[in-house]
Parts: C-alpha cells; sequence; structure tokens
C-alpha cells in the first residue's frame, strides 16, 4: 500500500481525496497540506478515513505519493520538498514545470520521478508519439467564457474588460510558454501540449473570451511527418472554480490508478 498525500484541497485536491478514501487499489490518502487549515479540517472530517494535515515538507517525507494540487505560487515548493526525497510528484501545473527548466535534471539526480496529468487535454498520446519524428507545427486555439479568465495575471495587468463582451475577443496570441505565465490557472493544457511536441516555444496559442460560451475549449491542430492531425475538447466547468474543467480532477485520478494497475491504456 503506498501512501499519498495531497498539497491543496480546493477545487481538485477535495475530488482526488474523495475519491481515494472511496479506495483505490494500492494506494491510501496518508496526510494533506492546505493554506486554509480550518476549512480542510472540516472537509477531512466527512471521509471515512480522515487524513492528518501536515505542512509540505511533512508530506513530502512522509508519503511515497505527493500530489499537486495547489496555486502555482506554491509550485516551486511542493517540487523541492518532493524531489529531494526522491518520491513521486504528480500534478496538473504545466506552467510550474515551464517555469522551473531544470527540474527534471534534478528530478533525475534524486531518482524522483515528475507526472503531469493531462487528462484535461486530448491526443497528447498522438503528440509525444509524432514528437519522437518531426513535428512541424502545432497551434493551439482556446476559448472561454469571460468567467473563467477574470483575474488572470495578464488580463489585470493589461485592464483587458471583459464585462459585458457582446461577441468572441482575442486577448491573447503568442507561444505557449508565453502564456502559461500570463494565464497560470488558465493554460496549464497548452504548457503540456508544449512540453509533450514541438517545445513550448514553438507551440503557437490563442486565447480568446467568449461570452456564448458555457464550457472552457480547445482546438489544436498538429502537423508533422508522421502523421497531420486535429481535436478538440470541451471542458464542463467545475461549479467551484470556473477557470477548471471538472475533468482536471478526474485526471488525477485515473493517473493515480495507473501508478499500480496491472493494465495502463495509453503511452
Amino acid at each position: 500500500m503506498l501512501n499519498v498525500g495531497i498539497v491543496g484541497l480546493g477545487t481538485i485536491g477535495k475530488v482526488v481525496a474523495k475519491a481515494l478514501d472511496d479506495g483505490m487499489s494500492g494506494l491510501q490518502l496518508y496526510a494533506v497540506a492546505s493554506g486554509r487549515h480550518e476549512k480542510a479540517q472540516s472537509f477531512l472530517s466527512t471521509l471515512a478515513t480522515p487524513a492528518e494535515i501536515m505542512s509540505i515538507d511533512d508530506v513530502a517525507e512522509s508519503c511515497d505519493i505527493i500530489v499537486d494540487c495547489a496555486p502555482k505560487a506554491v509550485f516551486g515548493e511542493i517540487a523541492d520538498a518532493s524531489i529531494c526525497r526522491g518520491k513521486i510528484l504528480v500534478t496538473v501545473s504545466g506552467a510550474g514545470i515551464l517555469a522551473n527548466p531544470d527540474i527534471e535534471k534534478r528530478a533525475a539526480e534524486h531518482n524522483a520521478r515528475i507526472i503531469l496529468a493531462t487528462g484535461a487535454l486530448l491526443g497528447l498520446d498522438a503528440v509525444r508519439a509524432a514528437a519522437e519524428g518531426t513535428i512541424n507545427a502545432v497551434r493551439m486555439v482556446t476559448r472561454k467564457p469571460p468567467n473563467a479568465l477574470q483575474g488572470a495575471p495578464y488580463i489585470v495587468e493589461n485592464n483587458i474588460n471583459l464585462d459585458g463582451l457582446n461577441g468572441a475577443t482575442r486577448v491573447f496570441k503568442g507561444s505557449a510558454r508565453e502564456g502559461a505565465a500570463a494565464f497560470p490557472a488558465n493554460v496549464n493544457v497548452a504548457a503540456a501540449l508544449g512540453l509533450a511536441g514541438i517545445g513550448a516555444d514553438e507551440t503557437q496559442l490563442e486565447v480568446w473570451a467568449d461570452p456564448h460560451l458555457d464550457r472552457n475549449t480547445h482546438a489544436i491542430e498538429v502537423d508533422a511527418d508522421s502523421a497531420s492531425f486535429s481535436f478538440s475538447i470541451q471542458n464542463v466547468q467545475s461549479p467551484e472554480n470556473p477557470g477548471t474543467g471538472k475533468i482536471t480532477a478526474l485526471s488525477v485520478i485515473t493517473c493515480l490508478r495507473g501508478l499500480t494497475q496491472p493494465l495502463k491504456i495509453g503511452s
């Protein structure tokens, strides 16, 4: 039985914690870290087997697998605590990985593993396979309801008013790396696409605010020497956080299951 620790009990963390509490072969929820201690304690009291609330360092010390469900601002601390102890870190923060370019090297030095759960974006198996050959171009267009982009650093810093939009408005165009920095909580999928394929600097990204949508949508086009393909996904917003799709937490759950299942589907 492997001990799992969760850092962050927000939109994603609570769903993952409940799934572990309900039962997951070979895995058990052992500890959590949260900046909102009282809310975390209240939630944990609803579980059949409540986990202990610890510091990030103590979670990393006591658990075999650390699941990062915290804001990107805390990613570096979580990654450092996990990597230096040679643990498995599961995260959805592609933006956090891009912001720490030496993270793969450090993980190798400490025999640690970093797993980027990417269920919010389909088709990455095909992108990774194409990257074994030559990828010529990757383009991604993200369209979200305005409420899903409110508060993003790029929106705030550029004084972009998303209230009362009558139609779809492009608010960003650039590379996936630039987009991950501009929208750290909104376009982790773009960072994941860049990491899987041609690279974050060469992956082109557009972000649109569309008042006619009620789902977060992503459309990707890939041109490679092995295949040309396109795919799209429409993610249902999480009730607690419209910037996060409900499928994101589910992608973490299926990632955890894959660590212990005898049969793993997908590369």
